[in-house]
């Protein structure tokens, strides 16, 4: 059974990511950077990955990494959702990371988890974990083909690209790059073209790719659920303080049982969001079943938390000098990353044998 309290360790990971976050990703930050062209912020990934040593939790010591598991790496990933922050660490740090780990990679994973590249699994970001897409053709090492809507596409080094049989790492110069105005402008999505670039195979078959895109599924519900909290935190904040006709707003029952019933949701959400991360972490074979669940149930709660922090804010809540809407951008945008809530439910119906309607 899994255990779904936080440790010691993962209560110290969190202190020390949420402070780093606090200074580094205010989010006046976070919203200014969403009016520059640069892919993602440079300094804090540098400061979360290298520094903290986050991008290495789950790699193995022997190739440079914290010898940590999945666990660890989703509590950094609930602080990354609070925050909205700008960087690729769901790309590189999991997806990527989690593919090359189910390869047996050994050339690419040290620097990765050293934070000093960057790799992104070339396929849309809309693709779950049941599926997987191969649009680019392999013609004896030489990838011809196009790949869109890749998260984090412009901040990568290294472009791991589903192709033919088999999984190939690409340097990311040798592929066409084209940002693409996204509705989260704290994950931006890029169009990639590749004409006879030179890869590398890393991985046969489609095995590396679907354990890393269950594996972001399940530390994406992770990040929903840190999103939904903050949501939650500044929602209850608020009305305790924003005053109606001589009484906090927060004292009207029509909002108390609204925020009520959110708290409830939030809290299935971190036992589903915990569930799934130590299945990963343990490799359980009630894996893709937590996945399922978890993104199922948490893709909704997050774009719910969103919505309500919203409105429960008023005409503040929907003007752009304030932080509400970063987040209601970003849980639209993960409720349709790595699959849909509609598809994980088809694929969990299945996986419990459950007959059609």
């Amino acid at each position: 059974m899994s255990d779904l309290l936080y440790g010691e360790i993962e209560n110290d990971l969190r202190a020390s990511v949420r402070e780093v976050l606090a200074d580094k990703a205010p989010w006046t930050s976070v919203l200014a950077g969403t009016e520059k062209d640069e892919p993602y912020d440079a300094p804090l990934w540098r400061a979360v990955a290298a520094q903290l040593g986050c991008a290495g939790l789950p790699v193995p010591e022997e190739l440079g990494g914290a010898g940590a598991t999945w666990r660890e790496t989703a509590v950094v990933m609930e602080e990354l959702g609070r925050s909205a922050a700008p960087v690729p660490f769901l790309g590189s740090a999991v997806i990527a990371t989690a593919a090359l780990l189910a390869a047996g990679e050994r050339e690419l994973l040290p620097r990765l988890a050293a934070g000093e590249r960057i790799a992104v699994l070339a396929v849309p970001f809309g693709t779950a974990p049941y599926d997987v897409p191969v649009t680019v053709e392999d013609a004896g090492g030489a990838l011809t083909g196009e790949v869109a809507g890749v998260a984090d596409g412009m901040a990568a080094d290294v472009l791991l690209v589903p192709a033919g049989d088999g999984l190939y790492a690409v340097d990311a110069t040798d592929a066409r790059r084209t940002a693409v105005t996204s509705l989260d402008m704290t994950r931006r999505l890029a169009d990639l073209a590749f004409s006879a670039a030179p890869a590398r195979r890393v991985a046969e078959g489609a095995g590396a790719v679907r354990a890393a895109l269950r594996t972001g599924a399940a530390m994406l519900a992770s990040e929903q659920l840190g999103l939904a909290e903050r949501c939650l935190d500044d929602t209850v904040a608020y009305v305790k303080t924003r005053y109606q006709f001589g009484r906090p707003i927060g004292s009207y029952q029509g909002l108390k049982h609204r925020l009520a019933d959110l708290w409830a949701s939030i809290t299935q959400a971190r036992a589903v969001a915990r569930h799934a991360a130590s299945c990963v972490a343990a490799g359980d074979e009630d894996t893709p079943i937590a996945v399922a669940v978890a993104q199922a149930h948490c893709s909704a709660v997050a774009l719910k938390a969103a919505e309500e922090c919203v409105q429960m804010h008023g005409g503040i809540g929907f003007t752009w000098e304030h932080p509400a809407h970063l987040f209601l951008k970003r849980a639209k945008a993960d409720s349709i990353a790595l699959g849909t809530p509609d598809r994980h439910r088809a694929a969990l119906a299945a996986l419990v044998d459950l007959p059609p309607a």
